[in-house]
């Protein structure tokens, strides 16, 4: 389960200059989110109305989410992560609910501000994933809680949380690596309990970090089943049309690009790289077999009135 971004972005969409980069944070200058991409994050959550999308660019998964900036009446801002090809997705997405609910906390106008807390959320993803696997990691960090507790004359309560420090570490990575043995093997409903139960555990002993990612993971790994549903559908759906297809009503070629961008979407939730890589293919035939189509019908309206005219 460990991942490890090599860049994130915040950015918001002008509804009339379009994209603009508002923070940002990368390893490495050329992992940098360009313009292009910018542009096709821009056509797929504003006009395909995707809260999710990904950009593919050679060894690199540009995603992009929308925010829930409701509580700063921000209904335009989009946070990414720039990923490796084998990085886990579902992983990803739940850190960036995470890192997103800090920038919502911290929002300013002010560049630099949002990129401290976007590098420092950034930096603190391989500690978070560390504890996750580590239960010693988590004794430590109720060790020097229950200091602070002691410091500050609070005895009982550090007595309690020393007394949780004993077995609770290990009980948690225990319930998450079932939850993610549970995921692996799509038991869905069951992974999702099981992340919920960890979540609850991580909560006795404070660690609030891991609580919100790991409700954040339940959330997203809730979802896969009935994003199988909606695939199905899709994929009837499409194959009816293509039926169609074959009494040459060419502009249902239009009908079919929607369907194929949602079921690209789709896989890459689900981490299908042939199958999104095959179903791109066949967008862009599509794409071009639409604007053939809308050709071919003006030149045959063309032709009509020419022979009305003889």
């Amino acid at each position: 389960m460990i991942i490890m971004p090599v860049g994130i972005y915040l950015y918001e969409i002008d509804q009339s200059f379009g994209p603009n980069i508002l923070a940002e944070y990368y390893l490495a200058q050329d992992n940098k989110v360009s313009n292009d991409t910018l542009k096709e994050f821009e056509e797929k959550h504003i006009q395909k109305e995707f809260l999710n999308t990904i950009y593919w660019r050679e060894d690199l998964r540009y995603y992009s989410s929308k925010i829930n900036a409701s509580s700063i009446e921000r209904d335009n801002l989009f946070l990414g992560f720039v990923l490796k090809q084998d990085e886990d997705l579902v992983t990803s997405k739940s850190i960036l609910e995470n890192i997103a609910e800090k920038v919502v906390e911290g929002f300013s106008e002010d560049k630099a501000k949002l990129e401290s807390i976007l590098q420092k959320e950034f930096d603190s993803i391989f500690t978070l994933m560390e504890k996750l696997k580590e239960p010693a990691m988590i004794k430590e960090t109720i060790n020097n809680k229950t200091k602070k507790m002691l410091d500050d004359g609070n005895l009982q309560e550090a007595r309690e949380l020393i007394n949780l420090g004993e077995d609770i570490p290990e009980k948690l990575a225990e319930e998450i690596k079932m939850a993610e043995q549970l995921l692996e093997n799509k038991f869905y409903k069951k992974a999702k309990k099981s992340f919920l139960k960890a979540a609850e555990l991580a909560d006795i002993i404070q660690e609030n970090d891991i609580v919100s990612f790991l409700i954040n993971k339940a959330e997203q790994v809730g979802k896969l089943p009935d994003l199988i549903k909606q695939h199905e559908s899709l994929m009837k759906d499409v194959e009816s049309t293509t039926e169609e297809l074959k009494n040459n009503k060419l502009h249902l070629y239009h009908e079919l690009i929607r369907p194929i961008e949602s079921l690209i979407n789709i896989s890459n939730s689900f981490e299908q790289h042939e199958l999104t890589t095959k179903l791109t293919e066949l967008l862009n035939c599509f794409k071009r077999a639409d604007q053939l189509a809308k050709e071919l019908f003006s030149l045959d309206t063309k032709l009509n009135e020419k022979i009305t005219n003889l």
